[in-house]
């Protein structure tokens, strides 16, 4: 039987390799150089300007954090990883933008019922494995009236099939723990939010992603600075077998996906989601 003690432990001891996770390699690099177009993206829909108090949920190194405070905003961007924080506190100082960076589990959020204008995640709760737990406090943080706003990648999109490739070379999840892709699934994001928001609004919209002149290419990008697939590369790797099967796998996913010629060009889709609270 699952006493609270050690279920609390055993969501602590999760918790641990989530944050473990993503400091593997490189993400500021990757966010930065690759998908940087997408916390902008997100700001805007969010219509964040002079004077809002924001708070950035899951904030990595701020690709939205930053844009916000660029545009005039009060920002706290919280993370569960610190190693991201540092990096997001370098590049804001070098920008001389002031936010407030603060380490924090975006299911149990360290700030008061109502205290935001616009709470945001751009690719951050989505990753956070209880997904009611994660929407439940992006609800509770944000005033009345206020705007909660959201960029997560769709199940049936790039990102959402490199994870689903995989899946079966990954250690199983723990019991609870759910897809990140289901965050871009509209229905599930309106059960997740059921009556306590208003004008919801959902856009199913893409990225393209032309930086790598090969398949091969973004393999061994995201192989040294991707969290998640070091991750799965690492629990394979005295299997030589399942470790060039993986290779094989996640090569043919890109290959799918590419609508280049020359080079290689990929289109990943994403749901943006903006809603107010009730």
């Amino acid at each position: 039987m699952t006493t609270a003690a050690s279920s609390t432990d055993e969501d602590r001891a999760l918790k641990e390799r989530h944050r473990a996770m993503w400091a593997l390699g490189d993400y500021p690099a990757l966010a930065t150089n690759v998908i940087s177009s997408l916390g902008p993206t997100l700001v805007t829909a969010c219509e964040i300007g002079q004077g809002d108090r924001v708070l950035d949920v899951a904030a990595g190194s701020g690709n939205a954090a930053i844009p916000a405070a660029r545009a005039g905003a009060d920002v706290v961007a919280s993370d569960l990883t610190p190693e991201l924080l540092d990096a997001g506190r370098e590049s804001a100082e070098r920008d001389g933008l002031a936010l407030t960076w603060q380490q924090a589990d975006a299911e149990a959020l360290p700030f008061g019922d109502n205290e935001f204008d616009v709470v945001m995640s751009c690719l951050g709760v989505m990753f956070a494995p209880h997904h009611q737990a994660g929407a439940d406090e992006l609800v509770r943080v944000c005033r009345p009236g206020g705007t909660i706003g959201l960029l997560n990648w769709t199940p049936e999109g790039f990102i959402g099939q490199l994870f689903a490739t995989m899946k079966p070379y990954a250690p199983p999840p723990p019991p609870g723990a759910q897809p990140p892709p289901l965050w871009g699934n509209e229905d599930h994001v309106r059960a997740l939010f059921g009556d306590r928001v208003t004008d919801l609004d959902v856009r199913r919209q893409t990225v393209t992603i032309d930086q790598f002149a090969r398949p091969e290419d973004f393999l061994d990008y995201f192989k040294v600075r991707y969290g998640p697939t070091i991750s799965v590369y690492r629990n394979v790797a005295d299997d030589p077998e399942r470790t060039a099967a993986l290779d094989d796998d996640l090569i043919a996913l890109t290959r799918k996906f590419n609508r280049g010629d020359t080079t290689a060009v990929m289109d990943w889709e994403y749901l943006l989601i903006t809603a107010r609270k009730r």
